[in-house]
């Protein structure tokens, strides 16, 4: 009864190394992963001259401390290699604005008309 018993545990841990197959994501592979990307992206912010702040503005979801190492490697590596920066073609686009703050944005300047008119009108009728 043992014997069984002792073939089936090795063939049970050959089926749990494998969990990566099954779909289960290992959470230090994916911190590895996002730790990559966030160098990645300051170094290409680098790279293009942006500033370290802009970097994280621009991608907030990014680890700062990776993207600050990634700038950080990239201006060391540009400095020592004498590399200029590299403008961008495409302008940094900001994050939009859901479409209720658009549109309380654009009836804003109506109702300050609207109320300003008032104003003028109740001026001009006191005098």
């Amino acid at each position: 009864m043992k014997a069984p018993a002792l073939l089936l545990l090795p063939l049970l841990l050959c089926a749990l190394s494998a969990c990566e197959q099954l779909g289960i994501e290992d959470p230090a592979k994916l911190a590895e992963a996002k730790d990559a990307e966030g160098k990645a992206i300051g170094s290409a912010c680098r790279h293009s001259g942006r500033a370290l702040e802009d970097c994280y503005e621009l991608n907030k979801g990014a680890l700062k401390a990776s993207v600050f190492a990634g700038w950080k490697d990239m201006n060391d590596y540009m400095a020592e290699n004498k590399i200029d920066s590299v403008k961008p073609e495409v302008p940094a686009s900001k994050p939009s604005k859901p479409a209720e703050d658009e549109a309380d944005a654009e009836e804003a300047p109506a109702a300050k008309t609207t109320a300003r008119k008032r104003a003028v009108k109740a001026d001009s009728g006191a005098h």
